[in-house]
């Protein structure tokens, strides 16, 4: 198997052609690519040197960024410009490129597009269990501190973030949730970006960016779900949104659809009998909550709205806890289902 030096004296051997496959919106100067930077952008800062010696100063595929002090190989230009974090992907990612086959045991790894399902579920693959990373500080900060019954939220510590196609690339620490459709498949990604600095009230531990919330993939009837639904679903929005009544009903099957025009359209399983909808008090949630309850109940399924105190259901979670959650929600749900989701020991405290 050919070492990592080995790719990259490859890749040099073919530098502009690589340039002009991965940094497409550069151009040549003499022995020299020139483009804007790692993002592809047009310009002149980073210049790749198409000739040279194989090692050492002055080596082909040698790079460097004046206006960031960055430099590196060729590698380091797949791994930047195709958004990949797991040295394999990047490794298998230049032998495509330069038609070598992989290695035994390793499966093929196709470029993904941006912002493709191919492209959510390799970032849902490389990010990592949340346990002991800011992602677990900011779910236990908004008052979500049992996750032990899904692993569906995951963590990356340098995912890309650009505010539009004519920003450059930032990188911050972020909350990844897989979606998912009806059998399982990912289909997408729910990113939320945070703030290393940690929670705070102003910006409740999200990054300080514009849009510190973004899907990615295919979303349309699917979401990121805690449980598995069969006859009894409780959808709503926000990831923080179910997870919070998930504190309160630890074993509800949920579902954040992420907006409120994707909560009108989830897919509902083909045996459900009843549909709680968690609604947010605004006039977006009240639209998804009458769309969503017309169709369930025009399917013959029993909708049920579900509604916070509050404006939605972590900000009741934060001012009253789990106990006062689960008391509001009580007497809102079907009496078969507060025998079925409430745990023994409340539904022996008819008096709390």
């Amino acid at each position: 198997m050919q070492s990592t030096s080995d790719l990259a004296a490859d890749l040099a051997a073919h530098a502009e052609e690589v340039c002009r496959e991965y940094l497409s919106n550069g151009r040549r100067q003499g022995s020299y690519w020139l483009v804007g930077n790692l993002d592809n952008d047009p310009g002149r800062s980073l210049f790749v040197r198409l000739t040279g010696p194989t090692s050492g100063a002055g080596a082909a595929g040698r790079w460097s960024d004046a206006a960031t002090g960055q430099h590196g190989d060729l590698l380091d230009i797949i791994r930047e410009t195709c958004r990949l974090t797991d040295f394999a992907d990047v490794a298998d990612e230049a032998r495509r490129f330069l038609h070598l086959p992989r290695p035994e045991g390793r499966p093929t790894t196709e470029r993904a597009a941006p912002g493709s399902p191919d492209a959510a579920r390799r970032l849902f693959a490389i990010a990592r269990p949340i346990r002991g990373t800011l992602a677990e500080s900011y779910l236990a900060a908004r008052g979500i501190a049992d996750r032990s019954r899904t692993d569906c939220p995951r963590f990356h510590p340098t995912c890309y973030y650009r505010q539009d196609r004519h920003s450059p690339t930032e990188t911050w620490p972020a909350l990844i949730a897989a979606v998912t459709d009806p059998t399982g498949t990912i289909t997408g990604v729910h990113r939320t970006w945070l703030d290393p600095d940690g929670f705070t009230r102003a910006n409740l531990g999200k990054a300080p960016i514009d849009t510190p919330r973004r899907a990615m993939g295919r979303l349309r009837g699917g979401g990121a779900r805690f449980g598995v639904a069969t006859d009894i679903l409780a959808a709503g929005e926000g990831i923080e949104t179910v997870l919070s009544v998930r504190q309160a009903l630890p074993d509800l099957p949920t579902i954040a659809a992420l907006s409120a025009a994707h909560l009108a359209a989830i897919d509902l399983p083909p045996a459900l009998r009843r549909l709680y909808v968690l609604r947010d008090v605004d006039p977006a949630g009240d639209a998804a909550l009458k769309a969503l309850t017309d169709r369930s109940r025009s399917l013959g399924i029993d909708a049920i709205p579900l509604t916070p105190s509050r404006e939605d259901f972590n900000e009741d979670l934060m001012a009253f806890g789990a106990d006062g959650l689960r008391h509001h929600l009580r007497s809102h749900l079907a009496p078969e289902d507060v025998a079925r989701f409430l745990p023994i020991g409340v539904q022996r405290d008819r008096t709390g």
